[in-house]
């Protein structure tokens, strides 16, 4: 009973700080207030604070991450509204992921590189801007460290959410669809999630980007290592 009791609590305490934290972002929408990084710092600091093991805020976090797999299938309710936008411009959305999935891999080796990180710690870096499952297959086939590469992909994905409007305007990217899919390809689904932001077509074009950068990035990330001998 008492463990379903702060099962009970853990999901009720976290969707309750997302809530409040959604609600300052909206006011002041403050790219550093991002929800899911403002809701994680919120949580950790209760955590440490109140001296509450990890295992014991997973009795009911386990449950949250659990729908975390029917609400990336949910991203095809838009991607299905969108089917003929997005056949229309399948060209531009096959290039741009390609060149956003070539981009994050090399922009990742080229820092490991300047660091002069060894070469386990490069290869868990490569696959950085592919969404989680895959980016750990990835990084066990090249011979990776797992742990750190989720690590890696959840940096990647805060940093381009926090900092990916900014850089979009700055490029002056004023296309919905470009938008879409520069977040989808870069910060996987904290990109969708930031894409949601510019509307559905949008979030369309950040599934795909982000269900594309997968598959690529599973197909060139061996070729990339046999090309820099790492």
């Amino acid at each position: 009973m008492q463990q379903v009791l702060v099962s009970i609590f853990m999901i009720l305490m976290t969707i309750g700080i997302y809530v409040v934290m959604s609600r300052i972002y909206s006011r002041f929408s403050w790219p550093l207030l991002l929800p899911v990084l403002t809701t994680t710092v919120v949580i950790v600091a209760l955590l440490v604070s109140w001296h509450i093991p990890y295992k014991t805020y997973m009795e009911g976090g386990k449950w949250i991450n659990f729908l975390l797999g029917p609400s990336v299938v949910a991203l095809a309710y838009p991607l299905y509204k969108q089917r003929f936008v997005l056949k229309k411009y399948v060209v531009p959305i096959l290039v741009g992921v390609s060149v956003g999935s070539m981009t994050g891999m090399l922009s990742g080796l080229f820092f490991a590189e300047f660091f002069h990180f060894d070469r386990t710690l490069m290869l868990s870096i490569l696959p950085k801007s592919i969404t989680t499952p895959v980016a750990i297959q990835i990084t066990s086939n090249i011979g990776g460290i797992s742990s750190m590469t989720i690590v890696c992909v959840m940096v990647a994905g805060l940093t381009g959410a926090i900092a990916g409007p900014a850089i979009l305007k700055w490029m002056r990217v004023k296309s919905v669809l470009g938008k879409g899919i520069a977040l989808g390809s870069a910060s996987h689904v904290l990109g969708i999630s930031k894409a949601s932001e510019y509307g559905e077509l949008a979030v369309s074009t950040g599934s795909v980007a982000m269900t594309l950068s997968a598959l690529i990035g599973s197909i060139i990330a061996p070729y990339i290592t046999t090309l820099f001998h790492i």
